[in-house]
């Protein structure tokens, strides 16, 4: 890069390939200075004067305004805004014919000027160094600055370039012939263009920036190296005169050697161009504050009398600055806006003047001559060889005319600059610029249908699209959505809980429905594969978990309130009522006034009497666990029935005993052989009584604690319960009928010769042990029947229950029998022990306790044998 930069300050400069030299012609209007043409009768200002998007108009018919005003404002892209030329009145807002070879109607603002030529208020900068970039930008933006030397590119866009710049390029070559308003431009004001140079290198900063000017222009070379000869970064670069080295690429390739790639813009290669014209009108944009309203235009040709350059405001008709310069037209005049070269005919002079406009010429027939009849291409390639893009021309314009466009594209026709030099040179006289113009607008065409229609597409897809999700989300609305794939905590925490609710014993038949309902669920589930299947397995059991808790507490509710009466289950509350009557019977016993007797013995059963009375009133007492509902109501309901029944037994056999107490003492004579008969048969009585109790309730006892433990929720295992506790309370009672009879017996066979005591005792005891046996069978049918009214309806249950009751009876009986017998043994050795004892009871002490020991080595083997026998039934 230092090599270019010296190169380049040494003079150096590269060529281009094609290239033409027509006549100059430009010493016509280069005679005199730039003059200012009276204001005109009315200014025709479009509202679009450059490349890019109209600004939103900001005034109205019939409004006033001043020089200077804003007319529109900039609301897109690539948008400037324009300004009213001079003070004056809108006279209307409409269609006028545009600045184009079409002559197309764009909307224009006509202003009537009222001839004071008002300022509006304008900010000028003295001190632009002292500015931001975005500010300088600002500023060139709002005064609506726009490419002056071509197509009207927005300038604030090329200012504010985010690329790198190396090479600052200021075009001012001029090199189309008639045209000399730049020339005239640098030598009158050569300061004020430097200053725009030195603004945009503020905002661009590159690193050299070239002046370049062609070699038939001395006067302007001279001023402007003047101007610029306090900066060192600003070189006056002389180029050849040759058409077209104004062109923005060729005057990169002649001053720098670099090209511009094809489709590209000089910013990829680090280039930026700038024309003279708007470098000197973003110099009076900052420091002066005035927007772009004016600009210098060459009006020139045979047909004018007084050729020059003018000061032209934006907006003066054409037919206005051919007026003020001595215009003469000729027949079939022409007028051409530009130059001879890439200039075109207005189809009428009623056109505003525009930014662009930098020539007006009024040529005669002789100085440019119409154009023949075209005429087939000869293909002399004098086009191919004047092009300075490369192209060929021919080739381009068979593809034109046949509107081959893909091959048109393919061989770059955007490259060419509409120079004219192959039409120039071609002897066949074929328009070759305009083929490429109307190609070029065709192509630009066909791209905005395309893109039209690839938006439309686009919008169609979407829309498609749009439809076909609403449509699904119609047809799924009612569906379910897919469970959510769980994980394997999760899974196996369902197992576990189908486990539990599947092995453990249901109360009653609705929680059997219900984990039956469960398990076909859960079945039905795994045997489906479908996505919209909920699963709904974790409600289900938060449902029979809530169901489960509301349960208990009814049970505990329930519970609390019948605590009294759920205590005591079938069996405690048997158990409790045999106590109560044996204890009672035996107190009664004992308490009967008979003769004296040993004193000791006494002693010993009133105690065994009392200490089983407490023993069972303590086992009466104990508290039971708590049974389900059906099971509560059925124990409660028995225990009810037996207390009733054992307080009726217990008054009436106190009646019975009190009448046969009186009857004995007022029949019982003094003999004392008598009386020691009457008091051994008591004793035994009593003594018998106690060991039947002590067994019973150790029975009952144990099957009670048996039962508590192991009873199961059920209604079979109630069933089996209860039958067990009618047996138990069956075979007591048997068992107490049969100790009756034999004291009696025993009795009858040791009594004395006097019949009449021996009936009353016998009397006594038939009548004690029908009262109890009837008694007892009294409570076991009441108790059977209750339990029997509530017992569950299940025929099945019942029948089991049945058959394990009678088989329970049946080994019941049989054990009861033995130990009867072993018993039968036992009280017959304590009655003749107690006979003995009578008679001689200081001889035989040591005879007596070992009668004892038998006696409660009997008892304990019939105990043991009886709850074997009742283990083994409720192991069946």
């Amino acid at each position: 890069m230092e090599k270019l930069i010296a190169q380049i300050k040494q003079g150096k400069v590269w060529p281009f390939p094609g290239g033409i030299h027509p006549p100059g012609q430009k010493t016509i209007s280069t005679a005199q200075a730039i003059t200012r043409l009276p204001l005109p009768d009315k200014l025709v200002v479009p509202l679009k004067q450059h490349i890019g998007a109209n600004g939103k108009l900001l005034v109205e018919k019939g409004q006033q305004v001043l020089k200077g005003q804003a007319l529109t404002k900039p609301v897109a892209n690539w948008s400037v805004p324009i300004h009213a030329p001079t003070s004056g009145v809108i006279t209307d807002i409409c269609q006028m014919p545009s600045a184009h070879p079409s002559a197309l109607p764009e909307l224009s603002v006509i202003i009537e000027p009222d001839g004071q030529d008002n300022w509006c208020t304008l900010t000028p900068v003295p001190s632009p160094n002292l500015l931001s970039h975005d500010q300088l930008i600002d500023i060139i933006h709002d005064r609506g600055i726009a490419g002056m030397g071509g197509a009207g590119f927005p300038t604030y866009i090329k200012a504010d370039s985010r690329k790198a710049i190396e090479y600052l390029i200021v075009n001012a070559v001029e090199c189309e012939p008639y045209i000399t308003a730049d020339d005239v431009l640098m030598r009158e004001h050569a300061a004020g263009i430097i200053a725009g140079i030195e603004i945009m290198q503020q905002l661009l900063t590159p690193t050299l920036t070239i002046v370049g000017i062609e070699d038939n222009k001395p006067e302007a070379i001279a001023a402007m190296q003047a101007a610029a000869e306090h900066n060192d970064k600003i070189i006056i670069q002389t180029v050849p005169t040759i058409y077209p080295s104004g062109g923005e690429k060729q005057l990169i390739k002649l001053l720098t050697n670099k090209e511009v790639p094809s489709g590209g813009i000089p910013a990829d290669i680090g280039v930026l161009v700038q024309n003279v014209g708007t470098l000197f009108a973003v110099n009076q944009a900052v420091f002066e504050g005035k927007p772009l309203i004016e600009r210098v235009i060459t009006v020139t040709g045979n047909t004018i009398h007084n050729p020059g350059n003018v000061w032209a405001l934006l907006g003066t008709e054409i037919k206005h600055l051919l007026d003020c310069q001595g215009f003469s037209p000729v027949p079939q005049q022409r007028v051409v806006m530009g130059g001879p070269m890439m200039g075109f005919t207005l189809p009428t002079v009623r056109i505003g003047v525009v930014k662009t406009t930098n020539c007006i010429l009024a040529p005669d027939h002789d100085e440019l001559a119409e154009p023949g009849p075209e005429k087939a291409c000869i293909r002399c390639s004098a086009c191919a060889d004047a092009c300075p893009a490369s192209l060929l021309p021919q080739q381009l314009q068979w593809f034109a005319k046949s509107k081959e466009y893909d091959k048109l594209k393919e061989h770059n026709l955007f490259d060419c600059i509409e120079c004219g030099a192959c039409a120039y040179v071609c002897p066949s006289e074929i328009p070759l610029v305009q083929y490429y113009r109307v190609a070029k607008v065709e192509i630009k065409e066909q791209q905005a249908e395309q893109v039209k229609a690839e938006r439309a597409k686009e919008r169609f897809e979407l829309r498609k699209q749009r439809l076909e999700r609403e449509q699904e989300a119609r047809q799924n609305r009612h569906k379910r959505k897919p469970a959510a794939e769980k994980s394997a905590d999760e899974k196996q925490k369902i197992a576990d809980a189908l486990a539990r609710v599947k092995n453990k014993p249901a109360k009653d038949d609705d929680k059997s429905a219900v984990a039956a309902a469960i398990a076909r669920a859960k079945a039905k589930k795994q045997s489906q594969d479908t996505e919209l299947e909920p699963d709904n397995s974790e409600v289900a059991l938060e449902r029979a978990a809530r169901k489960e808790q509301a349960r208990k507490y009814k049970e505990q509710k329930a519970a609390s309130d019948d605590a009294p009466a759920q205590q005591d289950d079938k069996k405690s509350a048997v158990a409790a009522a045999i106590a109560r009557a044996k204890a009672k019977k035996a107190a009664a016993i004992d308490s009967e006034p008979t003769a004296p007797v040993d004193d000791k013995n006494a002693a010993v059963a009133a105690a065994v009497a009392r200490a089983k009375a407490k023993k069972a009133a303590a086992t009466d007492n104990e508290p039971t666990a708590p049974a389900d509902d059906k099971k509560a109501a059925v124990a409660a309901a028995i225990a009810r029935a037996k207390a009733k029944k054992t307080a009726q037994a217990e008054q009436a056999t106190s009646v019975e005993n009190y009448d046969a107490e009186s009857e004995a003492t007022a029949t019982t004579p003094a003999d004392d052989k008598k009386a020691a008969v009457a008091a051994a048969i008591a004793r035994a009585k009593a003594k018998k009584a106690v060991q039947a109790e002590q067994a019973t309730s150790e029975e009952n006892a144990d099957a009670e604690s048996e039962t508590t433990a192991t009873t199961p929720a059920d209604d079979k295992k109630a069933a089996v319960a209860a039958a067990i506790a009618r047996a138990k309370a069956k075979k007591a009672a048997q068992a107490e009928s049969d100790e009756n009879s034999d004291a009696e017996n025993e009795a009858a066979a040791t009594s004395p010769a006097d019949d009449k005591k021996a009936a009353v005792a016998a009397a006594i005891a038939r009548a004690k042990a029908k009262k109890a046996a009837q008694a007892e069978s009294d409570e076991n049918s009441d108790a059977e029947s209750e339990a029997a009214a509530t017992s569950p309806a299940d025929d099945k249950k019942a029948a089991v229950a049945a058959a394990i009751a009678r088989a329970k009876a049946k080994k019941a009986a049989q054990a009861e029998q033995a130990a009867s017998v072993e018993d039968d043994d036992s009280e017959s050795k304590l009655a003749s022990t107690a006979i003995n004892e009578t008679v001689n009871a200081e001889d035989k002490p040591k005879q007596t306790a070992q009668d004892k020991k038998k006696a409660a080595i009997a008892a304990a083997i019939a105990r043991a044998k009886a709850k074997k026998l009742q283990q083994e039934g409720s192991d069946k």
